[in-house]
């Protein structure tokens, strides 16, 4: 089984860093995440005369799992809350099965952000790729032909009376009957 280190690494080098160098996916421990927020409670859930930054725990109501988490840019809404980063790895995951904590593996996780990207048309799925013979204009020519043909093939006069319902069909098992 692969470390989490081993995992981050992979997610680096397959799904990119920012500009920043900061790798766009990333798996932690909940437990352990925490961030500067603005705050208008203490711990103890006494008001604060004036709100303040402090670092609380990003995850207090995720405990003992694993989280992919995803590096977003802070909407301008959420930047008073958040004054201190424009980018924000925010949780997409959480691994974990109805008899609680799994080991995250690199499948389950390419899976979900593949998963993720196909949702936001972002697909590594692709359903159609294009071939060699496409990057060039009699290819890109030849791939047109042969998509309209499928596509267009049995389009005759024929089909289209028989589609616009002004043509008959006879089958092919007819047989004259005498008056």
């Amino acid at each position: 089984m692969e470390s989490i280190s081993t995992l981050n690494d992979r997610l680096k080098e397959y799904f990119g860093t920012s500009d920043d160098d900061q790798p766009i996916f990333r798996i932690v421990w909940a437990d352990e995440q925490t961030e500067k927020r603005r705050v208008s409670f203490t711990d103890a859930g006494v008001e604060l005369l004036y709100p303040e930054v402090r670092e609380v725990r990003k995850y207090p109501y995720i405990q003992h799992f694993y989280v992919l988490e995803r590096l977003v840019v802070v909407p301008d809404m959420n930047l008073y809350e958040l004054p201190t980063t424009k980018m924000s790895y925010e949780p997409v995951w959480t691994y974990r099965n109805e008899r609680g904590p799994v080991r995250p593996v690199w499948t389950a996780t390419k899976f979900v952000i593949d998963t993720l990207y196909a949702a936001l048309g972002k697909s590594s799925l692709a359903k159609y790729v294009d071939s060699e013979k496409n990057t060039t204009p009699e290819g890109r020519e030849q791939r047109i032909t042969e998509l309209q043909e499928e596509i267009f093939g049995n389009d005759t006069e024929a089909m289209d009376a028989v589609h616009y319902k002004e043509g008959i069909v006879v089958p092919s098992n007819y047989e004259k009957g005498e008056k």
